[in-house]
């Protein structure tokens, strides 16, 4: 029985919600926890025919037996969480989904004060979604808190017990981040960067998890980069060469037309050194390498596509254990067997 964390090793939109759909249908772990910023992150996930963009429930919930829970240190939106409630009523997510009481809460003054912010909507890039301003609440100790939110009272949960309870019983146990670690607000491009570290020893604070507790730091990458808002970007290409190469991009949260680059072998190093990264998975290979799309043996993909995904391996140190080869749940390639 594990205790996993998964990471997104850029700047967020790496494909973390199809890795972890996938993970949570084979694996099936008791627990699946959300850590991270709060709703300013969008993970796209697509199941049985059908297309979700989740910014609060974990997306694991397609585990229908899993208890989905809300870590302390994500920020919460209740009209967010009730509206992916009603979303997801077909898979009960309302009657397995718990937030911790610690949870700091998203209000409508911190959505016009993030959207009103010159310096944070307009030179920064934020999502608007109240984030920023919300965790300066949380720093200065003015935040409201889940426990004091009434429409909340059925759903309240301490996440860091039941967390631990379910380690300790040798259940499984799977954390799933938010944004990407070159957003983090200590490793990451400051200033233009979330509003806190998003780290997988970050992540498993904020859901009370103490690091001799982790067996598993997954770290996912596309193949290429993709970027929303300001800031560096050192391998970015210009649009019209995303174009030909067909892998143009659009935010879930914003819509936003997201900045393109080709993949940053430094950058995948620094972040699979200060994630602690066990493991990589390696999604949308299939845009770059059309000829390899739904393919679900190694031995199927070409020569090119190999030899990129060694070239990862020898920088970084991490064996890749999953390659995403489509959206689809099936149109997975997983290695990890061969880890055992």
């Amino acid at each position: 029985m594990t205790c996993s964390i998964l990471v997104g090793g850029a700047w967020g939109d790496e494909g973390k919600g199809k890795c972890i759909t996938y993970l949570c249908n084979k694996d099936k772990p008791n627990i699946i926890a959300r850590a991270g910023v709060g709703p300013n992150a969008g993970h796209s996930v697509e199941f049985n025919g059908e297309k979700y963009g989740l910014r609060l429930i974990p997306s694991g919930f397609i585990h229908s037996d899993a208890k989905l829970l809300i870590g302390a240190g994500v920020l919460v939106n209740k009209d967010v969480l009730f509206g992916e409630f009603e979303d997801l009523k077909k898979y009960n997510v309302g009657e397995r989904t718990f937030v911790d009481p610690r949870c700091a809460m998203i209000t409508s003054d911190h959505m016009e004060r993030d959207r009103g912010s010159e310096h944070l909507f307009k030179k920064i890039g934020s999502t608007g979604s109240g984030c920023g301003p919300a965790n300066s609440d949380r720093v200065l100790r003015t935040a409201t808190m889940a426990r004091d939110v009434p429409e909340l009272e059925d759903y309240l949960l301490d996440v860091a017990t039941t967390t631990n309870e379910a380690i300790d019983n040798g259940e499984d146990v799977f954390i799933e981040g938010s944004q990407g670690f070159a957003l983090s607000l200590y490793y990451g491009t400051y200033p233009y960067v979330t509003s806190k570290d998003t780290t997988a020893s970050s992540f498993a604070a904020d859901v009370g998890v103490g690091p001799t507790k982790v067996d598993e730091v997954i770290n996912v990458f596309k193949a290429y980069i993709t970027r929303v808002g300001e800031g560096p970007f050192p391998t970015e290409i210009s649009q019209e060469e995303a174009e030909a190469k067909n892998i143009e991009e659009y935010g879930t949260v914003t819509g936003r037309r997201r900045r393109v680059g080709l993949f940053d072998m430094d950058l995948a190093k620094e972040s699979c050194m200060i994630n602690g990264a066990t493991q990589i998975a390696l999604t949308c290979v299939d845009r770059l390498y059309p000829d390899c799309a739904r393919t679900q043996s190694y031995d199927d993909l070409s020569a090119e596509t190999k030899e990129f995904i060694e070239d990862i391996q020898t920088a970084t140190g991490v064996p890749v254990t999953i390659i995403s080869t489509g959206p689809d749940l099936k149109d997975t390639i997983d290695l990890r067997d061969e880890l055992l």
